[in-house]
Protein backbone atom coordinates (compact mmCIF):
# COMPACT_ATOMS: atom_id res chain seq x y z
CA UNK A 1 0.00 0.00 0.00
CA UNK A 2 1.36 3.42 -1.00
CA UNK A 3 1.10 5.85 1.90
CA UNK A 4 0.82 9.57 1.17
CA UNK A 5 1.34 11.93 4.09
CA UNK A 6 -2.09 13.48 4.80
CA UNK A 7 -0.86 17.07 5.17
CA UNK A 8 1.05 16.84 1.90
CA UNK A 9 -2.08 15.47 0.22
CA UNK A 10 -4.07 18.44 1.54
CA UNK A 11 -1.43 20.85 0.24
CA UNK A 12 -1.78 19.37 -3.26
CA UNK A 13 -4.67 21.77 -3.80
CA UNK A 14 -2.19 24.61 -3.29
CA UNK A 15 -0.12 23.61 -6.34
CA UNK A 16 1.88 26.43 -7.85
CA UNK A 17 1.94 28.49 -4.68
CA UNK A 18 4.98 28.31 -2.34
CA UNK A 19 4.12 26.72 1.01
CA UNK A 20 5.06 29.96 2.78
CA UNK A 21 2.22 31.66 0.94
CA UNK A 22 -0.43 29.19 2.03
CA UNK A 23 0.47 28.17 5.58
CA UNK A 24 -2.59 27.46 7.68
CA UNK A 25 -2.89 27.16 11.46
CA UNK A 26 -1.52 23.94 13.02
CA UNK A 27 -4.87 23.08 14.62
CA UNK A 28 -6.57 23.29 11.23
CA UNK A 29 -3.92 21.15 9.57
CA UNK A 30 -4.20 18.59 12.39
CA UNK A 31 -7.95 18.32 11.77
CA UNK A 32 -7.38 17.92 8.03
CA UNK A 33 -4.68 15.30 8.74
CA UNK A 34 -7.04 13.17 10.83
CA UNK A 35 -9.83 13.48 8.24
CA UNK A 36 -7.60 12.50 5.33
CA UNK A 37 -5.94 9.70 7.29
CA UNK A 38 -9.36 8.15 7.95
CA UNK A 39 -10.15 8.41 4.24
CA UNK A 40 -6.85 6.81 3.25
CA UNK A 41 -7.46 3.83 5.53
CA UNK A 42 -10.93 3.16 4.12
CA UNK A 43 -11.09 0.06 1.90
CA UNK A 44 -11.13 0.67 -1.82
CA UNK A 45 -14.11 -1.21 -3.24
CA UNK A 46 -13.70 -0.01 -6.81
CA UNK A 47 -13.03 -2.72 -9.35
CA UNK A 48 -10.22 -1.48 -11.57
CA UNK A 49 -11.18 -4.04 -14.20
CA UNK A 50 -14.57 -2.39 -14.76
CA UNK A 51 -15.08 -0.85 -18.17
CA UNK A 52 -15.12 2.92 -17.82
CA UNK A 53 -17.87 4.90 -19.53
CA UNK A 54 -18.02 8.64 -20.24
CA UNK A 55 -20.64 10.70 -18.40
CA UNK A 56 -21.28 14.43 -18.64
CA UNK A 57 -23.35 16.74 -16.42
CA UNK A 58 -23.85 20.49 -16.20
CA UNK A 59 -25.65 23.10 -14.16
CA UNK A 60 -25.51 26.84 -13.55
CA UNK A 61 -23.02 27.90 -10.86
CA UNK A 62 -21.20 31.15 -10.06
CA UNK A 63 -22.99 32.88 -12.90
CA UNK A 64 -21.80 30.44 -15.61
CA UNK A 65 -22.65 26.95 -16.81
CA UNK A 66 -20.42 24.52 -14.93
CA UNK A 67 -19.67 21.32 -16.83
CA UNK A 68 -18.24 18.08 -15.45
CA UNK A 69 -17.10 15.17 -17.60
CA UNK A 70 -16.06 11.93 -15.88
CA UNK A 71 -15.17 8.35 -16.72
CA UNK A 72 -16.72 5.93 -14.24
CA UNK A 73 -17.61 2.26 -13.89
CA UNK A 74 -21.34 2.94 -13.92
CA UNK A 75 -23.87 5.74 -14.03
CA UNK A 76 -24.67 5.55 -10.34
CA UNK A 77 -21.04 6.15 -9.37
CA UNK A 78 -20.76 9.01 -11.87
CA UNK A 79 -23.93 10.71 -10.67
CA UNK A 80 -23.04 10.41 -7.00
CA UNK A 81 -19.56 11.85 -7.53
CA UNK A 82 -20.73 14.68 -9.78
CA UNK A 83 -23.57 15.58 -7.44
CA UNK A 84 -21.04 15.93 -4.62
CA UNK A 85 -18.77 18.04 -6.84
CA UNK A 86 -21.62 20.39 -7.80
CA UNK A 87 -22.59 20.62 -4.12
CA UNK A 88 -19.03 21.70 -3.34
CA UNK A 89 -19.17 24.39 -6.04
CA UNK A 90 -22.52 25.61 -4.71
CA UNK A 91 -21.08 25.82 -1.20
CA UNK A 92 -18.06 27.78 -2.43
CA UNK A 93 -20.40 30.20 -4.18
CA UNK A 94 -22.12 30.78 -0.83
CA UNK A 95 -18.70 31.62 0.59
CA UNK A 96 -17.13 33.74 -2.17
CA UNK A 97 -19.92 35.41 -4.16
CA UNK A 98 -20.02 39.19 -4.27
CA UNK A 99 -23.56 39.06 -5.67
CA UNK A 100 -25.26 36.98 -2.98
CA UNK A 101 -26.10 39.14 0.02
CA UNK A 102 -25.92 36.13 2.32
CA UNK A 103 -22.42 35.05 1.25
CA UNK A 104 -19.55 34.90 3.70
CA UNK A 105 -17.61 37.39 1.57
CA UNK A 106 -20.40 39.98 1.70
CA UNK A 107 -20.68 39.57 5.47
CA UNK A 108 -16.92 40.09 5.79
CA UNK A 109 -17.10 43.26 3.71
CA UNK A 110 -20.02 44.53 5.81
CA UNK A 111 -17.59 44.63 8.74
CA UNK A 112 -14.99 46.67 6.81
CA UNK A 113 -13.30 49.18 9.09
CA UNK A 114 -14.27 47.17 12.15
CA UNK A 115 -12.65 44.43 14.18
CA UNK A 116 -11.10 41.29 12.61
CA UNK A 117 -13.65 38.77 11.33
CA UNK A 118 -13.37 35.01 11.77
CA UNK A 119 -13.55 33.30 8.36
CA UNK A 120 -13.88 29.76 7.05
CA UNK A 121 -10.83 27.72 6.06
CA UNK A 122 -11.89 27.97 2.40
CA UNK A 123 -12.01 31.76 2.42
CA UNK A 124 -8.84 32.02 4.49
CA UNK A 125 -6.93 29.72 2.16
CA UNK A 126 -7.94 31.62 -0.97
CA UNK A 127 -7.35 35.08 0.53
CA UNK A 128 -3.83 34.07 1.54
CA UNK A 129 -3.04 33.09 -2.02
CA UNK A 130 -4.67 36.25 -3.38
CA UNK A 131 -2.46 38.40 -1.17
CA UNK A 132 0.62 36.47 -2.25
CA UNK A 133 -0.20 37.08 -5.91
CA UNK A 134 -0.96 40.74 -5.18
CA UNK A 135 2.44 41.20 -3.59
CA UNK A 136 4.25 39.35 -6.36
CA UNK A 137 2.49 41.39 -9.07
CA UNK A 138 2.95 44.71 -7.26
CA UNK A 139 -0.80 45.14 -6.97
CA UNK A 140 -1.76 44.29 -10.56
CA UNK A 141 -3.81 41.51 -8.99
CA UNK A 142 -5.85 43.04 -6.18
CA UNK A 143 -9.06 41.61 -4.75
CA UNK A 144 -9.82 44.89 -2.92
CA UNK A 145 -10.78 46.23 -6.38
CA UNK A 146 -14.45 45.64 -5.49
CA UNK A 147 -15.54 49.33 -5.40
CA UNK A 148 -14.09 49.88 -8.89
CA UNK A 149 -15.66 46.69 -10.26
CA UNK A 150 -19.03 47.80 -8.89
CA UNK A 151 -18.59 51.22 -10.50
CA UNK A 152 -17.81 49.75 -13.94
CA UNK A 153 -20.72 47.32 -13.69
CA UNK A 154 -22.92 50.40 -13.47
CA UNK A 155 -21.11 51.84 -16.49
CA UNK A 156 -21.88 48.72 -18.55
CA UNK A 157 -25.55 49.10 -17.65
CA UNK A 158 -25.84 52.85 -18.19
CA UNK A 159 -23.42 53.27 -21.08
CA UNK A 160 -22.04 56.41 -19.39
CA UNK A 161 -18.40 56.78 -18.34
CA UNK A 162 -17.73 57.46 -14.63
CA UNK A 163 -16.50 60.88 -13.59
CA UNK A 164 -12.97 61.45 -12.34
CA UNK A 165 -14.41 62.05 -8.86
CA UNK A 166 -16.27 58.73 -8.92
CA UNK A 167 -13.11 56.87 -9.92
CA UNK A 168 -11.03 58.68 -7.29
CA UNK A 169 -13.57 57.89 -4.56
CA UNK A 170 -13.61 54.20 -5.46
CA UNK A 171 -9.81 54.05 -5.76
CA UNK A 172 -9.42 55.45 -2.24
CA UNK A 173 -10.88 52.17 -0.95
CA UNK A 174 -8.59 49.97 -3.05
CA UNK A 175 -5.19 48.58 -2.08
CA UNK A 176 -4.16 45.04 -1.19
CA UNK A 177 -2.15 46.33 1.79
CA UNK A 178 -5.44 47.47 3.35
CA UNK A 179 -6.40 43.80 3.83
CA UNK A 180 -4.92 42.09 6.90
CA UNK A 181 -4.91 38.35 7.56
CA UNK A 182 -4.15 36.60 10.84
CA UNK A 183 -3.45 32.98 9.88
CA UNK A 184 -3.20 31.80 13.47
CA UNK A 185 -6.59 33.16 14.49
CA UNK A 186 -8.18 32.61 11.06
CA UNK A 187 -9.32 36.22 10.95
CA UNK A 188 -9.43 38.89 8.27
CA UNK A 189 -9.74 42.67 8.61
CA UNK A 190 -10.54 45.27 5.99
CA UNK A 191 -8.97 48.54 7.05
CA UNK A 192 -11.49 51.09 5.73
CA UNK A 193 -15.30 51.26 5.89
CA UNK A 194 -16.73 50.77 2.42
CA UNK A 195 -14.03 48.39 1.22
CA UNK A 196 -15.29 45.53 -0.93
CA UNK A 197 -13.55 42.36 -2.05
CA UNK A 198 -14.03 40.84 -5.49
CA UNK A 199 -12.87 37.26 -6.09
CA UNK A 200 -14.14 37.09 -9.67
CA UNK A 201 -10.59 36.86 -11.01
CA UNK A 202 -9.72 33.64 -9.16
CA UNK A 203 -12.77 31.99 -7.54
CA UNK A 204 -13.86 29.86 -10.52
CA UNK A 205 -10.39 28.35 -10.87
CA UNK A 206 -10.42 27.54 -7.16
CA UNK A 207 -13.89 25.97 -7.47
CA UNK A 208 -12.69 23.78 -10.36
CA UNK A 209 -9.75 22.58 -8.23
CA UNK A 210 -12.07 21.75 -5.36
CA UNK A 211 -14.52 19.91 -7.62
CA UNK A 212 -11.71 17.77 -9.05
CA UNK A 213 -10.64 16.90 -5.51
CA UNK A 214 -14.19 15.89 -4.56
CA UNK A 215 -14.35 13.63 -7.62
CA UNK A 216 -11.06 12.01 -6.59
CA UNK A 217 -12.45 11.48 -3.09
CA UNK A 218 -15.31 9.57 -4.73
CA UNK A 219 -12.96 7.36 -6.71
CA UNK A 220 -13.14 9.31 -9.98
CA UNK A 221 -9.59 9.81 -11.24
CA UNK A 222 -10.44 10.74 -14.83
CA UNK A 223 -12.37 13.99 -14.99
CA UNK A 224 -12.70 17.44 -16.51
CA UNK A 225 -14.33 20.43 -14.78
CA UNK A 226 -15.10 23.56 -16.78
CA UNK A 227 -16.48 26.88 -15.54
CA UNK A 228 -16.48 29.74 -18.02
CA UNK A 229 -12.89 30.29 -19.10
CA UNK A 230 -11.45 27.88 -16.55
CA UNK A 231 -10.77 24.17 -17.05
CA UNK A 232 -9.11 21.69 -14.69
CA UNK A 233 -8.45 18.06 -15.63
CA UNK A 234 -7.21 15.03 -13.69
CA UNK A 235 -6.13 11.79 -15.36
CA UNK A 236 -6.37 11.32 -19.16
CA UNK A 237 -9.35 9.54 -20.77
CA UNK A 238 -8.91 5.79 -21.38
CA UNK A 239 -6.45 5.10 -24.19
CA UNK A 240 -5.50 8.77 -24.50
CA UNK A 241 -2.46 10.76 -23.42
CA UNK A 242 -4.58 13.65 -22.22
CA UNK A 243 -7.72 15.72 -22.62
CA UNK A 244 -7.88 17.65 -25.88
CA UNK A 245 -8.58 21.30 -25.10
CA UNK A 246 -9.27 23.77 -27.90
CA UNK A 247 -8.31 27.38 -27.19
CA UNK A 248 -10.32 30.29 -28.54
CA UNK A 249 -8.93 33.65 -29.71
CA UNK A 250 -5.56 32.21 -30.75
CA UNK A 251 -3.97 32.38 -34.19
CA UNK A 252 -0.61 32.38 -35.93
CA UNK A 253 2.11 30.39 -34.18
CA UNK A 254 0.05 29.78 -31.04
CA UNK A 255 -1.08 26.24 -30.22
CA UNK A 256 -4.84 26.08 -30.74
CA UNK A 257 -5.23 22.59 -29.31
CA UNK A 258 -3.69 21.30 -26.11
CA UNK A 259 -3.36 17.81 -24.70
CA UNK A 260 -3.54 18.09 -20.92
CA UNK A 261 -3.56 15.73 -17.94
CA UNK A 262 -3.38 16.68 -14.26
CA UNK A 263 -3.31 20.34 -15.25
CA UNK A 264 -5.39 23.48 -15.68
CA UNK A 265 -5.97 26.17 -18.27
CA UNK A 266 -7.57 29.59 -17.84
CA UNK A 267 -8.40 32.32 -20.35
CA UNK A 268 -9.21 36.00 -19.82
CA UNK A 269 -10.24 38.75 -22.18
CA UNK A 270 -13.05 41.10 -23.15
CA UNK A 271 -14.66 38.97 -25.87
CA UNK A 272 -17.91 38.66 -23.89
CA UNK A 273 -18.02 41.22 -21.07
CA UNK A 274 -17.35 44.79 -22.21
CA UNK A 275 -18.95 48.12 -23.02
CA UNK A 276 -18.30 50.44 -25.97
CA UNK A 277 -18.57 54.17 -25.27
CA UNK A 278 -17.65 56.89 -27.75
CA UNK A 279 -15.92 54.38 -29.99
CA UNK A 280 -13.76 52.90 -27.22
CA UNK A 281 -14.12 49.42 -25.77
CA UNK A 282 -13.81 48.97 -22.00
CA UNK A 283 -13.33 45.49 -20.52
CA UNK A 284 -15.03 44.12 -17.41
CA UNK A 285 -11.52 43.69 -15.99
CA UNK A 286 -10.49 46.84 -14.13
CA UNK A 287 -6.91 47.98 -13.59
CA UNK A 288 -6.62 48.52 -9.80
CA UNK A 289 -3.98 51.21 -10.33
CA UNK A 290 -5.80 53.38 -12.87
CA UNK A 291 -9.35 52.57 -11.80
CA UNK A 292 -10.40 52.20 -15.43
CA UNK A 293 -11.74 49.19 -17.36
CA UNK A 294 -9.01 47.78 -19.59
CA UNK A 295 -8.82 49.04 -23.16
CA UNK A 296 -5.71 47.12 -24.28
CA UNK A 297 -7.75 44.29 -25.93
CA UNK A 298 -5.53 41.44 -24.75
CA UNK A 299 -6.44 37.76 -24.85
CA UNK A 300 -4.58 35.79 -22.19
CA UNK A 301 -4.39 32.03 -21.70
CA UNK A 302 -2.43 30.40 -18.87
CA UNK A 303 -1.61 26.71 -18.50
CA UNK A 304 -0.31 25.37 -15.21
CA UNK A 305 -0.68 22.92 -12.31
CA UNK A 306 -3.86 24.31 -10.71
CA UNK A 307 -6.99 26.20 -11.65
CA UNK A 308 -6.52 28.67 -8.81
CA UNK A 309 -3.09 29.72 -10.02
CA UNK A 310 -4.04 29.82 -13.71
CA UNK A 311 -7.22 31.84 -13.07
CA UNK A 312 -5.39 34.36 -10.90
CA UNK A 313 -2.49 34.69 -13.34
CA UNK A 314 -4.70 35.10 -16.41
CA UNK A 315 -6.46 38.00 -14.70
CA UNK A 316 -3.15 39.51 -13.60
CA UNK A 317 -1.49 39.23 -17.01
CA UNK A 318 -4.44 41.01 -18.60
CA UNK A 319 -3.55 44.06 -16.50
CA UNK A 320 0.26 43.99 -16.78
CA UNK A 321 2.30 44.88 -19.84
CA UNK A 322 3.86 41.96 -21.70
CA UNK A 323 7.37 42.40 -20.28
CA UNK A 324 6.11 42.51 -16.68
CA UNK A 325 3.80 39.61 -17.37
CA UNK A 326 6.54 37.38 -18.75
CA UNK A 327 8.71 38.15 -15.72
CA UNK A 328 5.85 37.17 -13.40
CA UNK A 329 5.16 33.89 -15.21
CA UNK A 330 8.86 32.97 -14.94
CA UNK A 331 8.45 32.91 -11.15
CA UNK A 332 6.09 29.92 -11.39
CA UNK A 333 7.74 26.71 -12.65
CA UNK A 334 5.59 24.66 -14.99
CA UNK A 335 3.42 27.59 -16.07
CA UNK A 336 2.98 28.68 -19.68
CA UNK A 337 1.21 31.81 -20.87
CA UNK A 338 -0.11 32.95 -24.25
CA UNK A 339 -0.69 36.67 -24.70
CA UNK A 340 -2.24 38.01 -27.87
CA UNK A 341 -3.37 41.46 -28.90
CA UNK A 342 -6.94 41.43 -30.20
CA UNK A 343 -7.92 43.56 -33.18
Amino acid sequence: MLFVHPQRLFLECLKGFPEAAVQLPKKLLSFVTITILIFLLMPNTADSSDTLERYEYSQMAMGVRARIVVYAGDQSAAEQACRAAFDRITFLDSVMSDYRQDSELIKLCANAGGTPTKVSRELLSLLIRCQYLAKLSDGSFDITVGPLVKLWRQVRKSGQLPTDNQIAKAKSLVGWQKLSIDRTRCTVRLELPGMQLDLGGIAKGYACDEAIQVLKDHGIDIALVEMGGDIVVSGPPPGKEGWQIELANLSGSFEKRLLLAHAAVSSSGDTEQFVEIEGRRYSHIVDPKTGVGLTNRMAVTVIGPSGTLCDGLSTTLSVMDERQGRALVDKFPGVRAYLRKLE
